[in-house]
């Protein structure tokens, strides 16, 4: 039997490195599917319950393992499903291929069944590059472009091929006019500055007193160089969301997060310093970097597309970071005053304390905060950490201490839902010897989270390390934007919109064959956490959590206390738990010394 399309597809995949693409059936592809039975499913078929899930699986393999997800998806329908999942790995920079299909070119033009423009569709999200394969001979260049260009732009490509050229026999491009040959190789290649540029960033960040760094995931790959810069600069180091694992955060000068979701040494160090050093980030709130001409400033950032962003740099320097800042330090002069620095390290400590009694004020029935700071010391050092976006970002954000080779990510720029489940299932797949740990809210629970239990389920048994806990944070409520609708709009809570349903998850999860923990009390806490990490397959790990704890801001102060709860006296439905949660958590800052005792306070006994 000759080769078809489909088959040569699979081939050219497999050539690649592809190990894993998930997907979800339908008649589009069914040429695909009908190889891969061919093949012995080679790639692996990894099938999600839902293609948006196949799509942000894919960006959670990718981001976790430095390789290219790929995603497969039927026409119409489908290929729409697709977006979300290739939206989100556009924004946060992410090299994801999607091969979808599409209705039989006889068709096309007469208002099929499931015919949809996909160029049309697929132009912004893929505008790196997005063909559609209409002979076979077209097939190499186009596959190889795209998984290049998913590569060197980190960014998602498609790949379109109609239903009726996958089952085609495959003939490869000739030595011919119009012929489009093709090769496989893809050679390592770094980026550098010029010397020049490296002189004048080097004069500039030596001649400053005050220097603050800021990292984000571009700097991955340069741990050590950017705690020797740090060492030498006698700078703090506030991570962006995206690159929370790029430092242990058991480092004395690493402040943590930045932004809405960070910390107050975070944000007081940008206030305070007179010198900015960002490393592989592009993080977009600039209200939180120092006001305009404060500091002086200096980015490394490959893609020249994105530098020179948010803040008035006076050196861009374009290149790896890694590569960039090996060079760079030799031109570095190591400052021998750190009263800078020793400054930062005392607002990390009294930040560390804060967190501590916020997260050991009482709650009904139990504080959000406390169940990730009785998770974190919890967590084995290779632990991979996905959060959710919502209220749950805080805790993460906040509590979670990275150390040893732990992994962490959530969407950072789409900061879209339900991505937290399906990233640790592509992480999983990604790294089956390693524990995952997924941090949910309900309402991305109730999206999609609890039907991908059901792939967690029939998956459960192919990864060497069986653990893999869904964490979820069960408030009844939409509490990020119920917080926001507060703060920000000085709008009470609206039930209509905000109300969740109340819903067993671990119940659920024993449904489907997984084990299943509900915790109802702060006592209970920290052995759950114990019970779930220890267990010989994946677990849900529900938490009852009030939700009239606030994810306060690190810059807010009483003044904007007090405007939050004028907000919520107009009609909130939870006024009086609000308020009193809300003044419970921001006194937390003000205390000297540990944890106030009281009739009011747990204080973690439940956590010792």
């Amino acid at each position: 039997m000759g080769q078809k399309v489909s088959d040569h597809l699979l081939a050219r995949l497999r050539e690649w490195g592809v190990e894993r693409v998930f997907g979800y059936p339908g008649d589009g592809i069914n040429g695909l599917l009908a190889a891969w039975e061919r093949a012995g499913d080679q790639p692996r078929f990894v099938q999600a319950r839902h293609e948006e899930m196949a799509a942000f699986e894919a960006v959670g393999y990718a981001k976790f393992s430095g390789r290219l997800g790929v995603c497969a998806a039927t026409s119409g329908p489908g290929a729409i499903h697709l977006l979300n999942g290739l939206y989100d790995a556009k924004l946060d920079h992410v090299p994801v291929l999607a091969i979808v299909g599409q209705t039989a070119r006889s068709a096309m033009g007469g208002a099929y069944q499931q015919e949809v423009d996909l160029h049309t569709l697929f132009k912004d999200v893929a505008s790196e590059f997005v063909e559609t394969v209409t002979v076979p001979e077209q097939l190499p260049n186009v596959l190889d472009r795209a998984v290049r260009t998913a590569y060197a732009r980190r960014a998602p490509t498609a790949v379109i091929i109609h239903a009726d050229v996958q089952d085609l026999d495959y003939s490869p491009p000739t030595h011919a006019f119009k012929m489009v040959p093709s090769s496989l190789d893809r050679s390592s290649w770094q980026a550098v500055p010029s010397d020049e540029s490296l002189g004048r960033a080097a004069d500039l960040l030596n001649a400053g007193e005050k220097v603050a760094m800021l990292v984000g995931q571009g700097a991955a790959g340069a741990r050590h160089e950017v705690a020797q810069t740090a060492e030498v600069l006698g700078a703090g180091v506030a991570k962006a969301l995206l690159g929370t694992d790029v430092l242990s955060d058991e480092l004395p000068y690493v402040t943590g997060s930045i932004g809405l979701l960070g910390t107050r040494p975070s944000y007081e160090m940008m206030r305070d310093c007179d010198t900015l050093l960002t490393i592989g980030s592009n993080f977009p709130y600039s209200q939180f970097l120092p006001e305009f001409g404060a500091a002086r400033a200096v980015q490394i950032e490959i893609d020249p597309h994105l530098a020179g962003l948010r803040y008035p740099y006076e050196v861009n320097l374009i290149g790896d970071a890694r590569a960039t800042l090996r060079r760079l330090l030799p031109l570095l002069n190591r400052k021998d005053k750190r009263g800078w620095q020793s400054e930062v390290i005392a607002g990390v400590e009294r930040w560390k304390e804060v967190m501590a009694r916020r997260a050991a004020v009482s709650a009904d029935p139990v504080n959000p905060e406390y169940v990730a700071r009785a998770a974190s010391p919890l967590l084995p050092d290779d632990t991979i950490v996905t959060s959710d976006s919502g209220s749950v970002a805080n805790w993460y954000a906040r509590h979670i201490t990275m150390r040893g080779t732990m992994r962490g990510s959530l969407s950072g720029t789409l900061a879209t839902m339900g991505c937290g489940v399906p990233y640790a299932i592509g992480a999983k797949f990604a790294h089956p010897d390693r524990p995952v740990v997924a941090l949910v809210g309900d309402g991305a629970m109730q999206m999609n989270g609890m039907a991908e239990l059901i792939t967690i389920a029939k998956y459960q048994h192919q990864w060497e390390d069986p653990r893999l806990v869904v964490a979820v944070w069960n408030n009844r409520d939409l509490n990020q934007v119920t917080w926001e609708m507060r703060a920000m709009s000085g709008s009470p809570q609206f039930l209509p919109s905000q109300e969740l349903p109340d819903v067993s998850y671990a119940a659920f999860g024993r449904l489907v064959g997984l084990t299943g923990i509900r915790v109802e009390k702060a006592e209970d806490v920290e052995g759950a956490w114990r019970e779930a990490l220890a267990a010989k397959g994946p677990t849900v790990l529900e938490f009852l959590t009030d939700p009239a704890v606030p994810p306060i801001p690190p810059h807010a102060d009483w003044d904007q206390v007090e405007a939050t709860a004028a907000a919520i006296i107009k009609g909130d439905t939870d006024r009086r738990g609000v308020l009193r949660q809300g003044i419970k958590a921001k006194i937390q800052d003000f205390l000297p010394g540990g944890p106030k005792k009281s009739d009011d306070t747990h204080a973690a006994e439940g956590g010792k």
